[in-house]
């Protein structure tokens, strides 16, 4: 295969038009995708969520639930992607104290024809804007930081794993 027709972008036609990728050929496969960010914040937001006494409720709850609906919503809100029957989406929170974060996890699951990684990418930037509106009345300056694919497995272009 030619460099050039290898690195084609799979969303363009010949004639450089947008298109939907068509996976109508393509084989059903297990496939995961592990996604993460962050929100960093005020000590006094990090303090509020980190005891769950934030005056809007539940935070990490809300930012759990908004995280896996935008996964399930992804064909909605990214042109050209397709509308997929999840099997399995995740929405973890770890803090780090020495930077008054947020660390965000999402995993998403599928046996489709198609990957999960903007399932997941989505599932971290919703979570992220999440804590953010709920906390924005204490910290005006959080900062959402980081937002990256850590791994993939399955699929025609096999396993992904950031070093």
């Amino acid at each position: 295969m030619a460099d050039d027709a290898k690195h084609r972008l799979s969303h363009f036609d010949a004639d450089g038009k947008a298109v939907m990728v068509d996976v109508g050929a393509k084989q059903q496969t297990q496939r995961v995708a592990v996604a993460a960010g962050s929100i960093s914040m005020s000590a006094e937001a990090f303090a509020l969520v980190r005891s769950g006494s934030m005056a809007k409720g539940d935070v990490l709850g809300v930012a759990r639930i908004a995280g896996i609906m935008a996964a399930k919503k992804v064909d909605s809100l990214i042109p050209l992607t397709h509308p997929l029957m999840i099997d399995r989406a995740e929405v973890d929170f770890s803090f780090d104290e020495r930077r008054s974060a947020v660390d965000i996890e999402a995993t998403v699951a599928i046996t489709g024809k198609t990957g999960v990684e903007m399932e997941a990418l989505t599932a971290v930037s919703v979570a992220a804007l999440t804590i953010y509106d709920m906390c924005k009345a204490v910290d005006k300056t959080m900062e959402i930081n980081h937002i990256r694919l850590l791994k993939k497995s399955g699929g025609k272009s096999g396993d992904f794993s950031r070093t």
